[in-house]
């Protein structure tokens, strides 16, 4: 049955990532999956729970009492499946909390202070200010929401199409990397955050460096490429600004401070509650839709508006929310027959116990698939390490919260997929938007990416080495 599974997950991985040719969306494929590998798994739950849980099983059977059905199904129903329903319903409440709240927040212009600070006629200048812009910004929005914003604001001021693809690469680069240095600026580091693999503090303190060299290598190649000034920059003609907004400018940027300000004490909200992230996102939310609300009434605008919080709430991508469910639960499954820790052993003999060989490997191939699979298969192959146990077995160590492993595969997973445009969601988005082709981003900035993702990694040594 686990080769049948296996077997299952490996084809539903491959349509996945067929998704433009075949034309059939990535989430039902995924949904399907799930469901499929927990009903090939449930065929055969007698012979897991007997191999990898034989001794919690015994000890649940016997306090439910005497003539209680303890069957293996309903152990796996009530405690292996629940539990994992649980896990995933973090992340998923957590990302649906923080979508909404980037909704709300550019619906009602909240964005728009962006654009009055990176305007500049120098096109290098322009491009050092967009590029370190959506690298901050991403560390607090997710990659998607920020490479929209990002090049939106760049067509308002780059109106030459042939100029502003240099900056939407940048844009890509940088928005991928600035996902990787916070526990909340990435699916992916999300994921190892709210697991617990990595800490706040752990990740912005030694992975800040190497993804500020992953796009500062890149970007002192392609300012070269761009020397001369910015034409038609929007605001420099003496226009009076119009306000398409229901919000005034006070407005606008309350709501911005309250959305993405507390989108940035999330981390603090949980060590001081020691509730779950996702707590703290409900809160940001419940704010920021009171004050909204309060805005409406005392304008006298009633419902006569689209921009209300349960009307933006319409216009939330469910289809990567439930991307999420189906993908996270269907490598549960796996994880549950034994197939990810016997591949991670595998892994560790193949690699001779590198780190950086492993964690490499798997920025290459995120390049190519989805990163969020990726991640959540090396989480299931490996365990958190304590530190009595690493301190007895040094192999461990890597593996520790924090962990070399931890943080470099937050790292990899998330800048590695900038050397293809089609290996990250900004990448793709950027794409659709600037009809960007796959063969001019591979020779234009392809090989830069590559040699920013490897630098990250040389500065990420150099940390562990002299300074960590």
């Amino acid at each position: 049955m686990t080769v049948s599974i296996v077997i299952i997950f490996l084809f539903g991985y491959f349509l996945i990532t067929m998704e433009n040719s075949l034309k059939v969306n990535k989430t039902a494929i995924a949904l399907l999956l799930s469901v499929t590998c927990w009903m090939l798994y449930m065929a055969n739950c007698d012979a897991y729970v007997n191999l990898f849980h034989a001794a919690d099983f015994q000890q649940w059977k016997s306090k439910l009492g005497v003539g209680a059905m303890g069957t293996a199904a309903s152990y796996v129903i009530n405690k292996i499946f629940v539990a994992h329903v649980g896990d995933t319903s973090e992340i998923i409440f957590f990302l649906l909390g923080a979508m909404t709240i980037v909704e709300v927040v550019d619906t009602n212009g909240g964005f728009d202070f962006v654009r009055e600070k990176v305007k500049t006629k120098s096109q290098r200048a322009l491009l050092w200010r967009i590029t370190f812009m959506t690298f901050f910004i991403s560390a607090v929005l997710d990659n998607l929401t920020t490479t929209i914003v990002m090049i939106m604001v760049l067509r308002k001021l780059v109106p030459q199409r042939e100029i502003r693809l240099r900056y939407a690469g940048m844009i890509v680069l940088a928005a991928n990397a600035g996902g990787a240095f916070s526990p909340i600026g990435d699916v992916t580091t999300i994921m190892l955050w709210i697991k617990g693999n990595i800490s706040t503090l752990g990740v912005l303190k030694e992975v800040f460096l190497p993804a500020v060299a992953c796009i500062v290598v890149p970007l002192l190649f392609v300012q070269h490429k761009l020397n001369g000034t910015v034409a038609n920059v929007q605001g420099t003609t003496g226009d009076k600004p119009i306000n398409p907004y229901d919000f005034s400018r006070r407005q606008r940027h309350a709501v911005f401070y309250i959305g993405v300000v507390g989108l940035v004490l999330v981390p603090i909200f949980r060590s001081v509650t020691g509730l779950p992230p996702f707590m703290g996102i409900i809160l940001v939310l419940s704010l920021l839709w009171i004050m909204t609300e309060t805005f409406y009434r005392r304008r006298g605008m009633g419902s006569h508006t689209s921009h209300r919080v349960s009307d933006i709430l319409h216009s939330i991508d469910l289809s990567t929310i439930l991307f999420f469910l189906g993908i996270l639960m269907a490598v549960a499954a796996l994880q549950e027959t034994g197939v990810l820790s016997a591949l991670g052993r595998q892994l560790e003999v193949i690699s001779g116990g590198n780190a950086y060989v492993v964690t490499g490997a798997i920025g290459l191939t995120s390049s190519i698939v989805d990163n969020v699979p990726l991640v959540a298969s090396c989480m299931g192959m490996y365990d958190i390490a304590t530190p009595a146990a690493a301190l007895a077995n040094p192999e461990l160590v890597s593996f520790v919260q924090n962990g070399t492993f931890w943080q470099l595969l937050g790292y990899c997973a998330g800048t590695g997929g900038s050397i293809l445009i089609i290996g990250s969601a900004a990448g793709v988005v950027a794409m659709g938007l600037e009809k960007i082709t796959f063969g001019w981003y591979l020779k234009h900035f392809s090989l830069l990416a590559f040699a920013g993702f490897i630098s990250g990694m040389f500065v990420y040594w150099l940390e562990k080495a002299f300074l960590f």
